[in-house]
């Protein structure tokens, strides 16, 4: 995510090394780059020209601290300035209505139906909600099938009328079965079309006025760069949304709409979606971002998704089975699974300060455990609960049913020993008392 834009600005910063002081000089240079960075991460023009001349502003004249560099108290504008442009809060969905109506909104191929799956798990297991989807794309091939695939990934009811081609009729009939079926959320899946047109726009106005919606969402494929800035613009004019949604930022995206969106329409971005599952959906939080377009991780959101996955007493189990040298493949399974459940890795990886950047060029395969899920999926029961029964005509045969090598085999062997012998040490004194600072630090 933004590994490009990064690498850019961490460049910038360099040019403020070694200097004692900021001068006027020095971060006209260092901001010269920055604004350059901004620009080809296809940030409007006018925006980053705003941008570099507000922090130049706040830059000069300060006084570093002792134990402050330049670079770094630049760093801190720059990251202040980044979270202001991006919106500085956090923006909530407000659903205080029974039934609220989330209507979503945007071009065709920006992942509407995508988010509107996610955004239904997302109010039934963070929330706590009863969401009803409605099926309003009309045109599309296979929409309407689409949506109830998603729908039942993630457990949810869908309304739809194949017969019915008004999709306000559609919209409204919805709302009336959610009602009936004692639902607390409709989220209004809508046509898309490849560009802006009159029709769209209308179809789209049509709808929000009979439904009065809570909620009305711009969702834009955040990989199209300025022109999902220019689109946006064309659907706030005419509907008055009331946020914004990224998708793909898992993708090869510059960063451009997430820096420019919220200055442009003056609306909160309020989900980003990282990546093709249905649990790759992020509350968005503006100073959280600028922290990982700077490099510096994201550690509180690495923390939360940790503990979504977290089981208490699976926990103490674990725990019981460490102490009693009795951990297994079948448990280190369970741990693989959790982790599975976080995103993916390439992100997850991202979240850790400094690791963004040793990653930028290495490529992790979303599936990076599959060879390690077929390696003990082959093992026997007994095996996986007593690794030491390993030896090697066990091993042929497992590097056979799981269609790997030896040399895999044996590699995992290796880091499962390891592993092992590290949680054993966790239980020790010493990993007692280094976990208690680390709680001492919440």
């Amino acid at each position: 995510m933004f590994e490009s834009l990064s690498g850019k600005l961490d460049k910038a910063f360099q040019v403020l090394k070694g200097h004692g002081k900021i001068t006027e000089i020095n971060v006209a240079e260092t901001l010269k780059e920055v604004r350059r960075a901004l620009l080809d991460a296809d940030v409007n023009f006018k925006i980053a020209k705003e941008f570099t001349n507000s922090v130049k502003e706040k830059a000069l004249g300060q006084k570093v601290l002792a134990s402050l560099q330049p670079g770094q108290l630049l760093v801190k504008i720059v990251q202040d300035e980044l979270t202001l442009l991006m919106g500085s809060e956090q923006s909530d969905l407000q659903l205080d209505a029974k039934p609220s109506v989330v209507l979503m909104s945007g071009l065709q191929g920006s992942g509407k139906t995508t988010f509107t799956g996610k955004l239904a798990l997302h109010l039934k297991t963070k929330k706590a909600k009863k969401p009803l989807l409605v099926a309003c794309d009309v045109y599309r091939p296979a929409a309407i099938d689409q949506l109830e695939i998603v729908a039942e990934q993630v457990g949810v009811p869908v309304f739809a009328n194949r017969e019915e081609k008004d999709p306000v009729k559609i919209a409204l009939a919805g709302l009336a079965e959610a009602k009936a079926q004692n639902c607390d959320v409709v989220l209004v899946d809508t046509a898309g079309r490849l560009a802006v047109d009159e029709t769209l726009m209308a179809e789209i106005e049509a709808i929000h006025k009979a439904m009065t919606p809570q909620e009305t969402l711009f969702v834009v494929d955040a990989m199209t760069g300025q022109d999902a800035v220019n689109t946006a613009k064309a659907f706030n004019d005419r509907l008055d949304f009331d946020g914004v949604v990224l998708t793909k930022l898992d993708g090869d995206t510059r960063g451009g709409a997430a820096l420019s969106i919220r200055e442009v329409v003056q609306k909160p971005i309020k989900f980003i979606g990282t990546g093709e599952k249905m649990e790759a959906l992020d509350v968005f939080y503006p100073n959280r971002m600028a922290d990982r377009i700077l490099g510096m991780g994201d550690v509180v959101s690495l923390a939360e998704r940790a503990q979504e996955q977290f089981d208490e007493e699976k926990a103490r189990q674990l725990n019981k089975k460490i102490a009693k040298n009795q951990f297994g493949f079948d448990d280190f399974l369970v741990q693989i699974q959790q982790i599975k459940k976080m995103g993916n890795m390439k992100d997850l990886m991202g979240m850790i300060p400094g690791m963004g950047k040793m990653m930028k060029d290495v490529d992790i395969d979303d599936d990076a455990f599959k060879y390690v899920e077929a390696i003990i999926g082959s093992m026997t029961p007994k095996e996986r609960s007593n690794p030491k029964l390993m030896n090697h005509s066990r091993k042929m045969r497992i590097a056979k049913g799981s269609g790997t090598d030896m040399q895999q085999v044996n590699q995992l062997l290796k880091q499962f020993s390891k592993m092992s012998k590290m949680m054993r040490m966790m239980q020790g004194g010493k990993g007692r008392q280094m976990m208690q600072q680390l709680q001492g630090l919440k």
